[in-house]
């Protein structure tokens, strides 16, 4: 009886095709990891045998790839983040006011469209920033990095700045409703801020008042 000549290539092709067979049970999903696993590490074994080097090469080779992963993932995270920032811009096309945007918000509450609401008040919180010289203006700037940035001139309005920055998200990204205690909480942070540049212009005023009383003196 003449003998089958097969490699073994060719039986181990024959006995996966076998076992795929419907007769067979379904492995589970820690077995088919396990198959997978050893499919992996055969396929090694058979590729070091005609690779100069051996193993050697292939670690070379496979650290090489694991860093272009790497490289490639932050480089790829970088152009989501860069296209993020101009896409989730705080303000729009048009170029208004911190009193043109309170206003607008005021109407739009009143109508109880609050996230309409709430992003209108806190672009006057940031033209108030800018009004009032606490940041310069920033184009493209997001709302998260309004909060960060305000956060640093005004330590102690850090967290209601970053509460606000992520209503506006909230209701502009995250296609969540707006709200009137979202909205009351972003308005009453205005408010502090106006109060705050009411307080520094009369401190301003009456110390430019006393310099000039003592000169006259």
């Amino acid at each position: 009886m003449p003998t089958i000549d097969i490699d073994r290539d060719a039986a181990h092709e024959a006995a996966q095709r076998e076992l795929a067979k419907p007769i067979y049970p379904k492995a589970s999903l820690t077995d088919r990891l396990l198959d997978w696993l050893s499919e992996l590490i055969y396929r090694l074994m058979d590729a070091t045998a005609g690779v100069p080097g051996g193993w050697f090469t292939l670690s070379v080779v496979g650290i090489l790839l694991a860093i272009a992963v790497v490289v490639a993932i932050r480089i790829a995270r970088r152009t989501m983040r860069t296209n993020r920032g101009s896409g989730y811009a705080l303000f729009g096309e048009h170029e208004l006011s911190a009193a043109e945007h309170r206003a607008t918000a005021e109407q739009y509450a009143a109508a109880g469209n609050w996230s309409a609401a709430i992003r209108h008040r806190l672009r006057a919180v940031a033209r108030q920033l800018e009004e009032s010289s606490v940041l310069d203006p920033v184009p493209g700037r997001t709302a998260t990095e309004l909060a960060r940035d305000a956060g640093r001139a005004i330590p102690a309005l850090a967290s209601e700045l970053s509460r606000a920055a992520e209503a506006f998200n909230d209701v502009t990204y995250g296609e969540r409703p707006g709200t009137d205690a979202a909205y009351r909480m972003i308005a009453d942070l205005d408010n502090h801020l106006r109060s705050r540049t009411r307080a520094s212009a009369a401190t301003d005023a009456v110390s430019a008042a006393t310099d000039g009383w003592a000169e006259v003196r």
